[in-house]
């Protein structure tokens, strides 16, 4: 999951600073006032996105695994552990059934 994130922020990156140079030759305009680096972080993000999601599609199935991998994990964690409960809860009341007999 890091691997994906740290590639989508490069893709941002890359991004910025090819807006950021697009944006300082003139060929595309500059933010209003002193929000020139919110426009240009903004066209960036508007870019990678897109670019992350067709570039990145490979890792981001694997990351996809890994998470359905864990949860299920964590489910079967918790099924058993229920099922011990059950159990234990089951052979208590089976023996206060017998005592009080």
């Amino acid at each position: 999951m890091a691997r994906y994130t740290l590639m989508r922020l490069g893709i941002f990156v890359g991004c910025f600073l090819v807006v950021w140079g697009l944006v300082a030759t003139g060929i595309v305009p500059r933010g209003l006032g002193g929000s020139n680096y919110l426009w240009i972080a903004l066209l960036a993000l508007v870019v990678s996105a897109p670019l992350s999601f067709v570039l990145l599609r490979k890792e981001r199935d694997r990351a996809s695994e890994k998470i359905v991998a864990r949860v299920d994990r964590a489910k079967a964690n918790m099924a058993a552990s229920r099922s011990m409960e059950d159990e234990a809860d089951d052979a208590a009341r089976s023996r206060a059934h017998t005592q009080g007999a």
